[in-house]
């Protein structure tokens, strides 16, 4: 009797952190992607909320994530001799966010 109510309280310990691994899951999910939104937002000034501003200013929506990525580093390390705002502002990222970025505004313009 008493080994059947310690396996149904295991049976209820393990269900109950399952559900709550579950939920962890679901909130980091959700949490990624409100960084991402929030880490876009610095984008969007120049290149529209949508990365289809356009103009003077290059639009970034649906471009390949690895082209975007690439050129997101280049900028980083100073490899643009030309860029004038970008490097300061990828400056700011980790790799890991710019390649973020890149995947995101890359599923944009589809």
């Amino acid at each position: 009797m008493k080994t059947t109510k310690l396996s149904r309280y295991w049976l209820l310990a393990a269900t109950a952190g399952l559900a709550f691994g579950t939920a962890q899951a679901e909130t980091r999910s959700l949490s990624d992607s409100l960084q991402i939104q929030v880490l876009s937002a610095a984008c969007a000034n120049c290149h529209g909320t949508d990365g289809n501003q356009g103009g003077a200013v290059p639009v970034i929506a649906g471009r390949p994530a690895g082209v975007l990525e690439s050129q997101l580093l280049a900028f980083k390390r100073g490899e643009d001799p030309k860029a004038t705002v970008m490097p300061r502002h990828a400056a700011g990222y980790t790799d890991a966010e710019l390649a973020a970025l890149a995947n995101y505004f890359s599923k944009l313009g589809r």
